[in-house]
């Protein structure tokens, strides 16, 4: 398994990005780079090509509706371009409060934007002359919804690679199935692999029936906070604010693709218990109602052997990268971790 971590500038951005080539020298593999509402995630990969040498640098995500399936494609070559072939290009839907709130356009059509935007930008890629006559992209424009000058375009430019990896944050099973047809990566949230089969097997299986073979496996990445040791398990509870927050509060009633996963999980009760403490404003009752044993199996904290045996979970259920989150004080003790927890990833 491959060791990765989403990037965390809290302190700062240029003083993370320093700290980057301590992980990298420690073996971290990937990094995933996160775009909110925040700064834009492609200035800050673009610095964080320049200042390593080996990492792969993932979008962790941009979102569909952001930018033109187009511009998305020509971001993702130059990207690969000043990294020297180390991009990926993350992709996911985010949700409705951030793209109709933020950027002001309709949360419509995830899946079959999706499916569109990659097949654009492969084509892109290739430096076809694109024309697409989708469902929701149409290149060039239609002479009756605009000018009529539009004519197809090729990239000016030759890209590293014609085929730059696509990751996909994908939940629902229409999106997993679409995802393991025609991405590079999945990356699921709050991935339990003792359920992991349960809830998204039938999804995985019926997109990999479709799966080009030049795509190779399905890489699966899985997110965990880490921490090791045997007096780490009180770690655990800094988890539930985050997973109240998406179980509750990242959506409506009826509207929010994580509070589903967790009903997914058996969590029913505790999860509308949650949802309905979080759209009160009782945030705190919120996170104390999150499952203990929901916070443990979607974690990295504990001993040594816990660990060890969490891994081989991981590996067995099919994981093949880790996204992490070391816990610990200082960045010399962050840095062991990841030392630490890629020996034992490779040992299982």
């Amino acid at each position: 398994m491959r060791i990765g971590m989403s990037l965390n500038y809290a302190g700062g951005f240029t003083e993370t990005v320093d700290e980057l080539a301590d992980y990298e020298k420690a073996g971290l593999d990937i990094v995933f780079v996160p775009e909110a509402y925040s700064f834009d995630a492609v200035s800050q990969m673009g610095f964080i090509a320049a200042r390593t040498e080996r990492l792969q640098i993932a979008s962790g995500i941009l979102q569909l509706y952001s930018r033109t399936p187009t511009l998305t494609a020509m971001t993702a070559a130059g990207l690969d371009y000043v990294s020297g072939g180390r991009f990926v290009l993350g992709l996911g839907a985010s949700g409705p409060q951030v793209i109709e709130g933020w950027h002001g356009v309709p949360y419509t059509a995830p899946i079959g934007r999706t499916r569109e935007i990659i097949e654009i930008c492969r084509m892109v890629w290739r430096r076809e002359r694109v024309v697409y006559d989708g469902k929701y992209y149409k290149l060039p424009l239609p002479a009756e919804e605009g000018t009529g000058l539009g004519k197809p375009l090729k990239l000016i430019n030759h890209p590293v690679r014609e085929r730059i990896p696509i990751f996909i944050a994908s939940l629902g099973p229409k999106n997993v199935e679409m995802t393991a047809e025609l991405a590079e990566g999945w990356e699921p949230i709050f991935y339990v692999p003792e359920k992991a089969g349960d809830v998204w097997g039938d999804a995985l299986a019926r997109g990999k029936a479709k799966r080009d073979p030049s795509l190779g496996e399905l890489d699966i990445v899985a997110q965990a906070f880490l921490a090791i040791g045997d007096d780490v398990d009180g770690l655990l509870d800094l988890g539930r604010p985050m997973a109240a927050l998406y179980i509750g509060g990242m959506g409506a009633k009826g509207r929010n693709f994580y509070n589903d996963l967790a009903r997914r999980y058996g969590y029913e009760k505790e999860a509308e218990e949650i949802q309905d403490l979080y759209l009160a404003g009782k945030k705190d009752e919120a996170a104390a109602k999150v499952p203990y044993e929901l916070l443990q199996k979607t974690s990295l904290i504990g001993s040594e052997g816990f660990v060890r045996d969490r891994l081989a979970a991981l590996k067995e259920s099919g994981v093949t990268t880790l996204n992490v989150a070391p816990m610990a004080g200082d960045h010399e003790s962050r840095v062991k971790l990841i030392e630490r927890v890629r020996e034992l990833a490779a040992s299982v």
